[in-house]
């Protein structure tokens, strides 16, 4: 790894988010809202200039400084091509091109996939942000979700308040994804599951595998009591109650139908269903079949220690882009100043792109810098091929470059001249 990255060329973030757009031509889905075709010349300079002001957490008046472009036209562009219908089909495209790289095959097949949030505090009034003094003291903040698979390509992304629980979000991405990947088994942290979602995962033919806060304290079931089973006699287990699934059982397949034909979101389903003052009776079904799904899953978890390190590998995945997203989100102290909810979802999707295409970047020079290795005679094992990461960030200048040349125009008395003109 680190003679890899020795190899690694040192470069700018725009120059890295130009270089990606010209093997994979991410931005031919950045499209004008009312179809009508632009006079801006260079226009691509403008559309990475939005996106790379969006990712770094920097205004439009803070870009217009460092390059070379209209403020004006940068904020036109920003109106009228980056939203999250533009985006997410580049980002898909990104998702792709990885999917297609022999080394990313190295790290995970595209099945496995994992989401979790990072937290940004917000310095202006909103709607969505809330208080969460854990983490923003007594500010206000946001969430960023991610879905991340295991082949270190980011295919999804929302925006959600801090206070609201991780689990009811957890399908969203992975059903409606459109990137080659197809995920069948998915993992979170203890924020990201609840019974439900275990049920809801079994219903649509995939497997929930989180990783459980104080698991040894969790409730186990059984559908019937007077069975007894090896090596498991000295856990407790609590009765399933059969007869409320088999009542509501062709209610629960139309739920999962509806999620898997995208009629309707999951998380909107979801917190319908948890928001009764009584829980619905489709709910409680779903919770006593999750209870069963979510045993057999546990006791798998205890039996396996390499099921176990898949997860906690798969876990710390998401763990390294959270440390490449607040790298690249670092400018005003990584405090969001955005006021609306599109905006901050257009935030979101920005840094989104802009971190699949540092992934893509780096695999593609990973590769070329291990077929020099191999050249110069340097053996390469698979696994040590499987141990790298594409998530790395030490050759990458995101700050742009200073000039410490004297300024071409002077007044007479020496100071460069005021500005007159507006």
């Amino acid at each position: 790894s680190e003679q890899i990255q020795r190899l690694l060329p040192h470069l700018q973030l725009p120059e890295l988010l130009h270089e990606v757009d010209t093997w994979t031509n991410f931005s031919q889905h950045l499209q004008h809202a009312g179809n009508s075709t632009s006079r801006i010349e260079q226009l691509e300079r403008h559309l990475y200039a939005v996106i790379l002001a969006q990712a770094r957490n920097i205004d439009f008046k803070q870009m217009v400084d460092v390059v070379d472009l209209s403020y004006h036209q940068i904020l036109w562009c920003s109106n009228w091509y980056v939203r999250e219908e533009t985006l997410q089909p580049s980002t898909d495209d990104l998702v792709n091109y990885q999917y297609r790289q022999p080394l990313s095959h190295y790290w995970g097949d595209g099945r496995f996939s994992s989401s979790d949030g990072q937290r940004f505090p917000v310095a202006v009034r909103t709607q969505n942000a809330t208080p969460l003094p854990r983490y923003f003291g007594y500010g206000r903040g946001l969430t960023f979700l991610t879905w991340t698979s295991n082949q270190y390509s980011q295919y999804g992304t929302l925006v959600t308040p801090p206070t609201h629980r991780e689990a009811a979000y957890t399908l969203d991405k992975i059903l409606d994804n459109d990137t080659d990947i197809e995920i069948e088994e998915h993992t979170t942290d203890t924020d990201g599951y609840t019974d439900l979602i275990f049920a809801l995962f079994d219903l649509l033919g995939m497997q929930f595998a989180p990783r459980i806060k104080d698991l040894g304290t969790t409730r186990l079931f059984h559908i019937n009591p007077d069975l007894t089973y090896d090596h498991l006699n000295t856990l407790t287990f609590h009765k399933l109650n059969l007869q409320l699934i088999e009542q509501n059982w062709e209610d629960m397949l139309r739920l999962a139908g509806s999620l898997k034909f995208r009629w309707t979101t999951p998380s909107l389903i979801i917190r319908k269903l948890q928001s009764f003052p009584r829980q619905h009776i489709l709910t409680q079904a779903l919770q006593e079949y999750g209870r069963l799904v979510k045993t057999i899953f546990i006791l798998r978890y205890y039996n396996s220690e390499a099921y176990r390190r898949r997860i906690d590998a798969q876990l710390n995945k998401s763990e390294k882009f959270h440390q490449l997203r607040s790298h690249i989100h670092s400018a005003n102290r990584g405090s969001i100043r955005k006021k609306y909810p599109e905006q901050h979802l257009n935030q979101a999707n920005c840094l989104n792109l802009v971190v699949n295409a540092v992934a893509v970047w780096n695999t593609v020079y990973m590769q070329a810098a291990i077929q020099h290795l191999r050249q110069i005679g340097v053996e390469i094992s698979e696994d040590e091929l499987a141990r790298l990461s594409p998530v790395r960030f030490e050759h990458i200048n995101i700050y742009g470059k200073y000039s410490f040349d004297r300024p071409l125009f002077l007044t007479d008395d020496g100071l460069r001249p005021l500005v007159t003109k507006k």
